[in-house]
Protein backbone atom coordinates (compact mmCIF):
# COMPACT_ATOMS: atom_id res chain seq x y z
CA UNK A 1 0.00 0.00 0.00
CA UNK A 2 1.09 3.55 -0.69
CA UNK A 3 1.01 4.53 2.99
CA UNK A 4 3.59 1.80 3.64
CA UNK A 5 6.03 3.26 1.08
CA UNK A 6 6.01 6.90 2.12
CA UNK A 7 6.30 8.90 5.33
CA UNK A 8 6.69 12.45 6.56
CA UNK A 9 10.47 12.11 6.38
CA UNK A 10 10.25 11.41 2.61
CA UNK A 11 8.22 14.56 1.86
CA UNK A 12 9.67 17.94 0.82
CA UNK A 13 7.41 20.93 0.25
CA UNK A 14 8.05 24.11 -1.75
CA UNK A 15 11.47 23.23 -3.10
CA UNK A 16 13.26 26.03 -4.94
CA UNK A 17 14.72 24.27 -8.00
CA UNK A 18 16.91 25.89 -10.67
CA UNK A 19 16.03 23.33 -13.36
CA UNK A 20 14.67 19.82 -13.81
CA UNK A 21 17.91 18.12 -12.72
CA UNK A 22 17.99 20.17 -9.52
CA UNK A 23 14.31 19.36 -8.93
CA UNK A 24 15.04 15.62 -9.21
CA UNK A 25 18.09 15.82 -6.94
CA UNK A 26 16.22 17.76 -4.27
CA UNK A 27 13.09 15.60 -4.48
CA UNK A 28 15.20 12.43 -4.18
CA UNK A 29 17.42 13.70 -1.33
CA UNK A 30 15.16 12.45 1.50
CA UNK A 31 15.29 8.96 -0.02
CA UNK A 32 19.09 9.16 -0.08
CA UNK A 33 19.18 10.54 3.47
CA UNK A 34 17.02 7.68 4.76
CA UNK A 35 18.92 4.98 2.88
CA UNK A 36 16.13 4.08 0.44
CA UNK A 37 18.30 4.84 -2.62
CA UNK A 38 21.93 5.62 -3.42
CA UNK A 39 23.30 8.77 -5.04
CA UNK A 40 24.02 6.65 -8.14
CA UNK A 41 20.26 5.95 -8.39
CA UNK A 42 19.56 9.69 -8.57
CA UNK A 43 22.23 10.17 -11.23
CA UNK A 44 20.76 7.24 -13.19
CA UNK A 45 17.33 8.95 -13.16
CA UNK A 46 18.88 12.08 -14.65
CA UNK A 47 20.94 10.11 -17.19
CA UNK A 48 17.77 8.27 -18.25
CA UNK A 49 15.94 11.52 -18.94
CA UNK A 50 18.91 12.93 -20.86
CA UNK A 51 19.12 9.75 -22.93
CA UNK A 52 15.41 8.97 -23.41
CA UNK A 53 13.65 12.30 -23.00
CA UNK A 54 11.23 13.36 -20.25
CA UNK A 55 9.39 10.03 -20.03
CA UNK A 56 9.12 10.47 -16.24
CA UNK A 57 6.61 13.31 -16.73
CA UNK A 58 3.55 11.11 -16.65
CA UNK A 59 0.63 13.53 -16.51
CA UNK A 60 -0.05 17.27 -16.30
CA UNK A 61 2.46 18.85 -13.88
CA UNK A 62 3.54 15.47 -12.43
CA UNK A 63 6.87 13.63 -12.68
CA UNK A 64 7.62 10.13 -11.40
CA UNK A 65 11.42 10.05 -11.17
CA UNK A 66 12.69 6.46 -11.05
CA UNK A 67 15.49 4.25 -12.31
CA UNK A 68 16.29 0.57 -12.57
CA UNK A 69 16.56 -1.27 -9.26
CA UNK A 70 20.18 -2.20 -9.93
CA UNK A 71 21.05 1.51 -10.20
CA UNK A 72 20.84 1.74 -6.41
CA UNK A 73 17.33 1.08 -5.08
CA UNK A 74 17.80 -0.16 -1.51
CA UNK A 75 14.18 -0.23 -0.27
CA UNK A 76 10.78 0.24 -1.85
CA UNK A 77 9.75 3.83 -1.16
CA UNK A 78 8.01 6.87 -2.61
CA UNK A 79 9.07 10.42 -1.86
CA UNK A 80 6.69 13.32 -2.41
CA UNK A 81 7.93 16.77 -3.37
CA UNK A 82 6.37 20.04 -4.47
CA UNK A 83 8.15 22.89 -6.21
CA UNK A 84 7.62 26.52 -5.24
CA UNK A 85 7.94 27.41 -8.95
CA UNK A 86 7.12 24.82 -11.65
CA UNK A 87 10.01 23.67 -13.84
CA UNK A 88 10.05 22.61 -17.49
CA UNK A 89 11.25 19.05 -18.12
CA UNK A 90 10.83 19.20 -21.90
CA UNK A 91 7.48 17.40 -22.04
CA UNK A 92 5.33 19.71 -24.17
CA UNK A 93 2.03 18.11 -23.20
CA UNK A 94 2.54 18.03 -19.44
CA UNK A 95 5.06 20.75 -18.53
CA UNK A 96 5.74 22.54 -16.33
CA UNK A 97 6.21 20.06 -13.47
CA UNK A 98 5.22 21.09 -9.97
CA UNK A 99 4.91 17.71 -8.24
CA UNK A 100 7.51 14.94 -8.09
CA UNK A 101 6.87 11.45 -6.75
CA UNK A 102 10.30 9.84 -6.52
CA UNK A 103 10.01 6.05 -6.71
CA UNK A 104 12.46 3.49 -5.41
CA UNK A 105 11.54 -0.04 -6.45
CA UNK A 106 13.76 -3.01 -5.61
CA UNK A 107 11.96 -5.32 -8.03
CA UNK A 108 9.42 -5.15 -10.85
CA UNK A 109 6.28 -6.07 -8.93
CA UNK A 110 6.10 -5.37 -5.18
CA UNK A 111 5.40 -1.65 -5.63
CA UNK A 112 2.66 -1.99 -8.29
CA UNK A 113 -0.35 -1.76 -5.97
CA UNK A 114 1.10 1.41 -4.42
CA UNK A 115 1.60 2.84 -7.91
CA UNK A 116 -2.02 2.07 -8.74
CA UNK A 117 -3.11 3.97 -5.62
CA UNK A 118 -0.81 6.84 -6.58
CA UNK A 119 -2.35 6.91 -10.07
CA UNK A 120 -5.78 7.26 -8.46
CA UNK A 121 -4.50 10.22 -6.45
CA UNK A 122 -3.32 11.85 -9.69
CA UNK A 123 -7.01 12.06 -10.67
CA UNK A 124 -7.91 13.69 -7.34
CA UNK A 125 -8.00 17.51 -7.51
CA UNK A 126 -8.31 17.71 -3.72
CA UNK A 127 -4.99 15.89 -3.30
CA UNK A 128 -3.17 18.48 -5.42
CA UNK A 129 -4.99 21.31 -3.65
CA UNK A 130 -3.69 19.87 -0.37
CA UNK A 131 -0.14 19.63 -1.78
CA UNK A 132 -0.37 23.28 -2.86
CA UNK A 133 -1.65 24.62 0.44
CA UNK A 134 -0.44 22.53 3.37
CA UNK A 135 2.68 23.24 5.33
CA UNK A 136 2.15 20.12 7.41
CA UNK A 137 3.50 16.82 6.06
CA UNK A 138 1.23 14.93 8.47
CA UNK A 139 -1.77 16.22 6.51
CA UNK A 140 -0.48 14.55 3.35
CA UNK A 141 0.14 11.21 5.06
CA UNK A 142 -3.29 11.38 6.72
CA UNK A 143 -4.95 12.14 3.37
CA UNK A 144 -3.29 9.09 1.82
CA UNK A 145 -4.33 6.87 4.73
CA UNK A 146 -7.92 8.16 4.57
CA UNK A 147 -8.08 7.47 0.81
CA UNK A 148 -6.80 3.93 1.33
CA UNK A 149 -9.49 3.26 3.92
CA UNK A 150 -12.30 4.34 1.55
Amino acid sequence: MLKDLTSEKLIRLNIHARDWQDAIRQAAQPLVDHNKISISYVEDIIAGVIENGPYIVITKHVALPHARAEAGAKENAIGIATLSQPVAFGNEANDPVKYLFCLSATDNSRHLSALAELANLFEDKEFFKLLDTTKNKKDIIQYIKDKEEQ
